[in-house]
Parts: structure tokens; C-alpha cells; sequence
């Protein structure tokens, strides 16, 4: 894998460099960014847990390794198979399309372009039933921020993709300048079609858009004029068109494409403030500066060429999403499929149930006026559709709100906010399924189901009681500080319901029937997608109480029984008959392939031994990161950067543990000494002078502190964190 990146890197910072600019450009950081991360198959079973199914590909990262601005409009990125994850999977030999945006959750991945030659004669033109497509190698592939290249064998043209904000660049060299066509396959992306359009505009320019559940518009200019548009079936779902491309010419062709959720013409205004008359040389140059500012936050020494690969490819994978979706001109389309306008930039809902616990926090330290705006979005949508949006499970908009808040980011409607943030913890019909049971009984139960099993639907009730038991701590925590006591006071009892859940003959979070009887009969191995546990089981939720590990330990029956219990969740073996795509990678039941239980090795600090927690980290570090035949699969699905966001604070020697509470866990960085430049421009050095992994003290400024926790206060202040160990 060492020998692919080298070569790869090396591609992509001679073009990002010198022989674009003519000028030497400094590539620090992101010279540690493999984007490749995450695109490869995990097919181990002793690292899955179990034998892959046949059919089946894992879940170990569904990244992109396309061009992408920190949280932009576009991502333009390959597609070599529509329906998976992120568009982009490292295994496949063709590539059908250059797609303008992503998140790496079965969606997006809209206004597909290929450049073709003679596609008549293409090999790759009867793959999976394909008219358009060519094979590639990983040979004639690079990228890094901000920049992807390849070369389609096929069509014998080498492929330069670089992007803004809101706009895509693309440069194709063709080996023939005649015959030359550029497919947009307009009926294609990873979301169902129901309707596309196009139409030339100019002798070099064209225009259309895209319809799923909403439209995508774009205006796209070429450095040559067009001889004619094909169409074929527009706004079918079989159809497709071809730009054909005048013959003749010297020099590469270029197709520059603004992106707008509004219209064609907010799309045209994108494409000409963000890119205008600037060259495919200075864009690409602009998008390494931007993440080398954004990379450069967080400077370290020591560690090892992997763990700094890691640290800075899962930090780049960090702030990806949420997207923009506001134009230049701050119009955007709003929850009603209206459109609106607001001074400050519209952004999709954060992917909450995943990245509350880590990567929303991570946003806002280092990109406040990002979180802010995301915040004003959320709001947005409240006032359109009565509550704050939440994602897939959960309401944890009041945590990543609330957190934020707490951090010092208050620039934003907060009693309103903190209105419509009631309205979902109390009312029925809006952001919490089952609100009335779990506000009438302190928990949600679950149907007598005859052998459930893995896909068996039902309402998750362990799973969201204890994760509406932490919401409502969230809320309580905003309520306390804007003076509401007698919500507060609800809340906070509200906040112990999870106990409702602890079965103490089992010691585990158990599901309940509607009468409140234990479910019978019971495997606390066994995992499911909606009953009783979300995408878990009951070892991978019984320790979910990240607001009340007090409490949490005492229903174990104090510090030796959870211990003993925690023991036992990173030993017991993982049986392989268990199958549950995207529950993998186990280190005994703990499963690191997904979310619910990753706050768990943490959890020993809270009884004294620290230790036990490093050794489980250090593990899950070293092992399950950049992992597989090439080193560049991940342990499970990045969620939208939460897996990353994990690495980046786990290594760093920092942890959100509770993500609404302003403070952090200390554990032993990675590394000899982290800089870490606060948004205020404050510095906070973290430094760890000895080489052992246990922690014997914490010093703060000097000053030995009581217990693991230190406050967000010190980013605020800056100052030092000693991390003694031996």
C-alpha cells in the first residue's frame, strides 16, 4: 500500500505544485492526506467477526476520493457503481461517471459527466448493461485535497477534477482531438430520477438540471464550442444526452459547472464568483491552501508516517459534511421546496445519530462559523416544520445544539431555538417516535414478536429510550443556563429513564413488552436493526449513560461489578453466526464497525484504570485504521466523518466523552507533543514526555488536577496539558 500512496502522492503534488503554478506550494499537511482511506473492502472474517455472505461487500468506510472543499455544495468525485455507499469502490476496474456531490450514504452522487471517445468501440460500453463507461488502474490514479485525476484507458483521456464551493472543474486530455464527447447521464445517481433536463445555451454552454425528491440545477461552459446536443430519452429514465465537441483544437478541453438546489441561473452566478476567469491551475491551488489552513490547526511530533497519515486523513474526512446548499447570493431552497434567502450560509442537517458523539464538537472548535450556520439551518427548518431536524434515530440536535452552546458559540436565535428544541422532547408526531409512551411510562417498549430476528421492525425501545434519556440531559443543560428551572427539573429526572431499561437479573439493557414484563426469550449477543437495540445489541448499549456514569456504575453494583461487566464486553468472543451488515469488526462484543457503543472504551476511567482504557484504544487505533491488503480500509462505515472524528480526538489525547458537556477525557496522544490552534487563535499544547501508554497524572498549566477531565475553557485561554505516563 506504502509504494501505491507514495506514487499516488507523488502525482498529485507535482500537479498541485510546481508544474501547475510554476511556483513552489507547500503541502505540509495535506501531504499526509491519503483520501483513498476508506474506499476498500474489508474481507478479513478474523477482523469482520464473521464470513462475508456471498454478494456482500463490507461496510469499511464508503468514502470518496474525489475533489471536495471543506463542507461545500460540490463533490466531484468517480462512480464505479451507482447504489453503493459513496459512488467509489477500490476493487471495481470502470468508471461510469464523475459525479458533483457526495456524503458516502447511498444518496447524492447527482449530474454525472464523462468525457467519451468513440464510444462505439468501448470495451467497458457492455459491463452491467452500461452504454458509457471506461476501465481505469489505480497505476494512472491520484488525488489529494482538493484535486482527483485518472486516466480512462477506453477512452484514451486523462482526467483532472478540482472544485470551489460550489462549482466543479474538470479538464480532459484527449490522445485524438477529434470525436471528442462529453456524456452527462443525467438519468443516473444514487438516488432514484424522476425527471432531468438539458439544453444548450451559447455555442459553448449548456444548462439543465436534475430532479430526485428535490432539484439539482447546472450551468456548465466549455473552453470549446459544442457541434451539437444529443438527447436521448430526456427525462427518461433510460435516457441520456451527448455533447458533442467541435473538432480540431490544441490544449486540453475544459468544462467549468456551477451547482445550485435553486435554479440555472444561481448556478451560472455560482460558477462566475467562484471560478470566473481564474485557470484550473489557480483553483486547484486555492482548494491545497484552504485545507492546509484547515489542516494546520493541528500540528504534531513525533508518532509514526502511519499514525500522522491517520491523524490527518481522518481530520480531512472530518469536515466534509454537512454541505452548503446556499448560493453566492443566499438563496436557498427550504424545507417546504420553497425558495428562501438568509444572511448567512444554509447547510444540510448534520448526520446527527452518528456524528453527535464526536464530530459535531470537533466542527466547532475548529470551524465555528461553520457550526453556527449549521445551527441557523437546523433552526430554519424548525420554524418551517415545527421541530428541529434529526437524522435516521434519536434527537440528538440537542446535544450537538446544546454542546455548541456551551462551547461559546450563542450568535444565534437561542431562546427560539431552545423553544422548538421542547417541542421535539415533548410532542407527539414530530422528531421523536414513541414520545408519549416514554414520557407516560420512562421508557418505549417493544411488541411480542414470535423469533425475531436481525431485520425484524419494531420501535428500538432500548436503544431510543437511552438515547432520549441523554437528550434530554442535553436540553436540561441549555434550559439550566437560560434559567428555565422547572423544565430543567423535568428534564433532568426525564434523564434517568435509561435505568428503566437495566434488567438487574441479566445486567444488561434489556427491551420491555408494553406492560412493562421483560422480553422473553433473550440473547444479549443476538443484534438487531430495530428491535429492541438500533444496528446493536445489548453488550454494545449497556453502557450508554454518558451523562450519568455515576448512576450507570451503581446499577451494576458499583465500580468492581461494572468493571467486571466491562471486562467482559471487550472478551467475550463474537459468535460468526451473527450477521448484521455494518455491526463488524468486534474486539470481543464491542464493535467498532459502528456507533452505539464507541463511547465505551473510555468508560474505565470513571472507576480508576485509566490503563485498561488505553490498552483498548491503543488497539482500536493501531488495528482497525488504514487496515486491509492495502492499508486503506476502515473498520466499519465512516458516517459522514464520525469514525474519523473518532481517530482524530482519540489520538490527540482529547475526548468528548459526554459531546453536550464543554470538557474532555484525557487518554495518552498518539504523539510526543500536540499544537492545537484554537478558532480565537489561542494555542493549546498537549504534550506526553514519557513513552508509556498509562496514565499516572495530568497536569494543567502546570498544576496537577483531580480526575480526567479537563475544560473547553482552556481552548478558550490556551495553555498546556502535560500528560504524564509511564
Amino acid at each position: 500500500m506504502m509504494n501505491y500512496f507514495r506514487k499516488s502522492l507523488l502525482a498529485a503534488t507535482i500537479i498541485l505544485t510546481a508544474s501547475l503554478t510554476g511556483k513552489s506550494q507547500t503541502t505540509a499537511y495535506t501531504k499526509y492526506v491519503n483520501t483513498f482511506i476508506g474506499t476498500y473492502p474489508l474481507t478479513d472474517p478474523k477482523i469482520l467477526g464473521y464470513e462475508l455472505p456471498e454478494g456482500w461487500r463490507s461496510w469499511a468506510g464508503l468514502t470518496f476520493p474525489g475533489s471536495s472543499l471543506p463542507n461545500a455544495m460540490v463533490q466531484l468525485s468517480p462512480m464505479t457503481e451507482y447504489g453503493s455507499g459513496a459512488g467509489y469502490e477500490y476493487e471495481d476496474n470502470v468508471i461510469y461517471a464523475f459525479t458533483h456531490t457526495n456524503k458516502g450514504h447511498w444518496n447524492l452522487c447527482n449530474i454525472p459527466v464523462l468525457p467519451v471517445s468513440n464510444p462505439g468501440k468501448n470495451l467497458a460500453s457492455l459491463n452491467k448493461g452500461f452504454k458509457f463507461g471506461s476501465t481505469f488502474s489505480h497505476k494512472k490514479e491520484s488525488a489529494a485535497p482538493g484535486f482527483y485525476q485518472v486516466y480512462l484507458d477506453d477512452y484514451n483521456v486523462n482526467v483532472s477534477l478540482t472544485s470551489t464551493l460550489r462549482a466543479g472543474y474538470h479538464k480532459y486530455e484527449f490522445k485524438d482531438n477529434n470525436n471528442r464527447q462529453i456524456l452527462f447521464d443525467l438519468a443516473r445517481a444514487n438516488n432514484r430520477i424522476s425527471n432531468w433536463s438539458i439544453e444548450q445555451v451559447g455555442n459553448n454552454v449548456i444548462k439543465g438540471y436534475q430532479q430526485t425528491g428535490e432539484k439539482i440545477f447546472f450551468y456548465a461552459v466549455l473552453n470549446t464550442n459544442i457541434s451539437k446536443l444529443e438527447k436521448q430519452g430526456e427525462g427518461k429514465q433510460t435516457g441520456y444526452a451527448l455533447v458533442h465537441l467541435a473538432n480540431g483544437g490544441n490544449g486540453p478541453v475544459e468544462l467549468k459547472i456551477g451547482l445550485s438546489f435553486v435554479s440555472a441561473e444561481n448556478a451560472k452566478q455560482n460558477l462566475e464568483a467562484e471560478i470566473g476567469n481564474k485557470n484550473f491551475n489557480q483553483i486547484a491551488s486555492e482548494g491545497t491552501k484552504k485545507w492546509e489552513s484547515l489542516l494546520s490547526t493541528i500540528q504534531v511530533k513525533g508518532g509514526t508516517e502511519k499514525q500522522k497519515q491517520m491523524l490527518y486523513s481522518s481530520l480531512y474526512r472530518s469536515f466534509l459534511w454537512p454541505a452548503l446548499r446556499s448560493d453566492v447570493n443566499g438563496e436557498f431552497t427550504d424545507a417546504k421546496h420553497n425558495k428562501a434567502k438568509a444572511d448567512y450560509n444554509y447547510y444540510t442537517e448534520p448526520s446527527l445519530w452518528d456524528t453527535y458523539r464526536n464530530k459535531d464538537v470537533l466542527l466547532g472548535m475548529i470551524s465555528p462559523k461553520v457550526t453556527l450556520d449549521v445551527i441557523k439551518s437546523m433552526k430554519e427548518v424548525g420554524d418551517k416544520t415545527g421541530f428541529i431536524p434529526t437524522f435516521f434515530h434519536g434527537d440528538h440536535g440537542a446535544s450537538s445544539i446544546t454542546g455548541a452552546y456551551l462551547r461559546g458559540i450563542d450568535d444565534f436565535d437561542v431562546k427560539g431555538t431552545y423553544e422548538i428544541l421542547l417541542k421535539n422532547a415533548n410532542v407527539p408526531g414530530g422528531a421523536r417516535p414513541h414520545i408519549a409512551e416514554y414520557i407516560e411510562k420512562g421508557f418505549i417498549s417493544d411488541p411480542d414478536i414470535k423469533n425475531p430476528h436481525v431485520e425484524t421492525k419494531a420501535s428500538a425501545g432500548v436503544s431510543k429510550t437511552l438515547e432520549y434519556s441523554y437528550d434530554d440531559y442535553s436540553l436540561a443543560q441549555m434550559a439550566k443556563k437560560l434559567g428555565d428551572s422547572a423544565n430543567y427539573k423535568i428534564l433532568m429526572a426525564r434523564s434517568k429513564n435509561y435505568k428503566n431499561m437495566f434488567d438487574p437479573s441479566t445486567r444488561f439493557m434489556r427491551g420491555r413488552l408494553a406492560n412493562g414484563d421483560w422480553i422473553s426469550p433473550f440473547d444479549p449477543q443476538y443484534p438487531y436493526y430495530e428491535y429492541m437495540y438500533r444496528e446493536a445489541n445489548a453488550w454494545q448499549v449497556s453502557f450508554f449513560a454518558p451523562h450519568d456514569m455515576k448512576g450507570l456504575i451503581a446499577l451494576y453494583g458499583g465500580e468492581k461489578g461494572f468493571e467486571s461487566k466491562l471486562d467482559s464486553l471487550f472478551t467475550v468472543p463474537w459468535n460468526p453466526k451473527h450477521i448484521a451488515r455494518n455491526v463488524e469488526t468486534f474486539i470481543g462484543q464491542y464493535c467498532h464497525g459502528n456507533q452505539p457503543d464507541h463511547e465505551a472504551p473510555f468508560s474505565y476511567h470513571f472507576i480508576g484504570k485509566p490503563e485498561k482504557s488505553q490498552k483498548i484504544l491503543d488497539t482500536i487505533m493501531n488495528t482497525l485504521y488504514g487496515i486491509g491488503e492495502e492499508g486503506l480500509a476502515l473498520s466499519g462505515m465512516d458516517d459522514a466523518g464520525e469514525m474519523s472524528a473518532w481517530y482524530v480526538f482519540s489520538s490527540l489525547g482529547l475526548y468528548p466523552f459526554s459531546a453536550t458537556d464543554p470538557e474532555y477525557i484525557v487518554t495518552a496522544p498518539l504523539f510526543d507533543e500536540v499544537k492545537w490552534r484554537s478558532s480565537n487563535g489561542k494555542m493549546v499544547t498537549i504534550k506526553k514526555p514519557n513513552k508509556g501508554r498509562a496514565i499516572t497524572s495530568i497536569k494543567v498549566n502546570g498544576k496537577a488536577i483531580q480526575g480526567y477531565f479537563v475544560p473547553h475553557e482552556i481552548f478558550q485561554k490556551g495553555g498546556q496539558i502535560e500528560i504524564i505516563t509511564k
